[in-house]
């Protein structure tokens, strides 16, 4: 029996994790404009600064929080340091992908991978894990497919930008969770990986004379430092709300980044939309309905009601 006091703290810490994930999801929906403002940038040198500059905001949560003891063991953990050098590569890929396309007006492209990455996640178990999908999942991930073959026959060629955003993170999200570390920790471990490319890479342009961060303008410091920022903040937001939420309730939430990114897209970037990707993106919102009506059923049938 659960008593009021349980229940008003369980209504709580929901309460608290809904805030926090629509924080993280909001600043997502926001970021092709941070991303635009950068395109004159090169996109290594956008990458590199990206991961620096996310070190110092994940080492400081990770301290406030208390869970050093979590990352101390990790990093002595051969396994632990290779899959998170893996896991680091993947979430590299993808966002060079996603800055590269906002940068040549391919926003519209980057909304429709996010779109279906739930839908190739669920791929992914399938053929990974063996999980086997319901009538309602295998109509969803049909709906997915038939959009992404309007977008084939009408570009000529597959819409790479869409499937490779959604493999990456898919990859990324199936081999992040091989790690035996919590979520601020692993991103903590990533980003000190990656820093040491980075970081060579960036002295490599201060050398030169070929870097924005100290030979270009005021500017085009701020922005390059404001890229640890726009990426960790996020990232840590949604790392402490998933904790506090029902998974059905994230993948409800899960829409609300690429639906603003959309948005931006469409209407404030004024990218082309055409008959072809109107058909493409209604397929994709009926399978995401279906998809999602799926899960709620499932979490339904868990609480036994």
């Amino acid at each position: 029996m659960v008593t009021e006091a349980a229940q008003l703290d369980q209504d709580d810490r929901a309460r608290r994790g809904f805030l926090l994930a629509l924080g993280a999801y909001f600043l997502w929906g926001l970021l092709p404009f941070y991303m635009k403002a950068v395109a004159h940038l090169p996109l290594a040198e956008v990458i590199s600064h990206r991961i620096l500059w996310s070190v110092p905001i994940a080492a400081a949560v990770l301290v406030w929080t208390g869970r050093t003891a979590d990352f101390k063991a990790a990093i002595r953990s051969p396994r632990s340091v290779a899959m998170a050098a893996l896991t680091a590569v993947l979430i590299s890929v993808n966002w060079g992908i996603y800055v590269w396309a906002i940068s040549v007006d391919r926003t519209v492209e980057t909304a429709l991978g996010y779109y279906i990455n739930p839908l190739v996640v669920v791929v992914v178990g399938a053929v990974m894990l063996g999980e086997r999908l319901d009538r309602l999942q295998i109509a969803a991930v049909a709906l997915a497919a038939v959009a992404v073959t309007v977008l084939t026959i009408e570009g000529g060629k597959l819409p790479w930008v869409s499937l490779a955003l959604a493999l990456s993170f898919a990859a990324y999200g199936f081999f992040r969770k091989t790690l035996p570390i919590g979520p601020s920790q692993g991103f903590l471990l990533e980003v000190l990986l990656l820093c040491v490319p980075a970081l060579c890479y960036i002295v490599y342009l201060i050398a030169t004379g070929q870097d924005h961060f100290i030979s270009s303008t005021a500017g085009d410091t701020a922005l390059l430092l404001g890229c640890g920022p726009v990426t960790a903040v996020p990232l840590l937001l949604f790392a402490f709300g998933a904790k506090l939420l029902r998974l059905s309730t994230i993948g409800i939430m899960q829409y609300i980044a690429p639906t603003m990114v959309f948005l931006i897209a469409v209407l404030v970037f004024d990218e082309p939309f055409g008959t072809a990707q109107a058909v493409a993106f209604a397929l994709i919102w009926a399978a995401l309905a279906v998809y999602s009506w799926s899960m709620l059923n499932s979490a339904r049938k868990a609480s036994g009601r």
